[in-house]
């Protein structure tokens, strides 16, 4: 089987052009000049070679006025001629290129992709919806226009290709062993996001400037199921946080109790004791007292 032929990759150079200024002035010059020639051509002695020069004058007017193009900042031009690459024309202005050579424009201006919304699975296998904002420009213009068809097509292709490799490395959330997560590291994958995306667009000369997720949530069909996990582990959490606090709230009661020889409590009332006070700070509901007149040994 035929090894496929390697990409002949382009790289931008700089086009020999001329100011166009100058040219527009010599350009206007002529048509004058024929304008006073043909109102001169009753009078003339040699009426043959004064319709020369005119035909001549015309002419070159002509070729100077197809040639000319304006270049606004960041913008620039790719000069062909017959399918050959001949360079780029970065330059602002008015410029001149004999018109016989192809011109096509470009812009070199910062653009703003928000990408669709993807439903992919993340590292766990979750369904999530995920998007990103991605900043970019063209770097090189003889590989943008050369090297792939409809680059910022191509460029859109590979943010949705860049978006669910980087979905797969992640979870949404409640990863193991401390593992970053799409919800909780967002500056990391950013970062990720726009390296491997970077990657992929390189062979059109395009440079990602920034890369961001604009988008994360699960997909309808979980959204739900996740959100009383979510739930429940925020009241797993709080509860977790209460008898904490609860427990040294009855270890700091019990210290001060024997420092300051209020009680002397034995084994039995100081566990009767933890109990109510445990009972008391952790409860949902307020406590109601009750008061005692007897002994716990009776």
């Amino acid at each position: 089987m035929p090894t496929p032929a390697a990409l002949t990759k382009t790289h931008e150079r700089a086009a020999q052009t001329v100011a166009g200024g100058p040219l527009l002035l010599l350009a206007l010059g002529l048509i004058g000049l024929t304008i006073w020639h043909a109102m001169s051509l009753a009078n003339a002695y040699d009426k043959g070679l004064l319709v020369l020069a005119m035909i001549v004058e015309m002419v070159v007017a002509f070729i100077i006025l197809l040639g000319l193009y304006s270049l606004q900042p960041n913008e620039s031009v790719a000069i062909t001629l017959f399918g050959n690459y001949k360079g780029t024309d970065r330059r602002p202005g008015l410029r001149w290129m004999l018109f016989w050579y192809g011109r096509k424009k470009i812009s070199l201006r910062v653009r703003n992709v928000t990408s669709q919304t993807l439903k992919v699975n993340d590292k766990r296998g979750n369904p999530i919806e995920i998007a990103a904002v991605v900043v970019w420009r063209v770097t090189d213009t003889g590989a943008a226009l050369f090297d792939v068809d409809h680059y910022d097509s191509f460029v859109n292709i590979q943010i949705e290709t860049a978006l669910r490799e980087i979905a797969s490395h992640f979870a949404y959330d409640h990863a193991e062993h401390a593992e970053p997560t799409l919800r909780a590291d967002a500056e990391q994958v950013s970062a990720l996001l726009r390296e491997k995306l970077q990657e992929r667009v390189a062979v059109a000369g395009v440079a990602v400037d920034e890369a961001k997720l604009s988008h994360l949530a699960y997909a309808a069909e979980i959204a739900g199921a996740m959100l009383r996990r979510q739930q429940a582990e925020a009241v797993l959490a709080a509860r977790r946080y209460i008898v904490q606090g609860a427990v040294e709230m009855v270890q700091h009661a019990l210290e001060q109790l024997s420092e300051r020889d209020i009680v002397k409590l034995d084994d039995e009332r100081r566990a009767a004791m933890v109990s109510n006070l445990l009972v008391v700070l952790c409860g949902d509901r307020d406590a109601q007292p009750v008061v005692n007149t007897g002994t716990i040994y009776q």
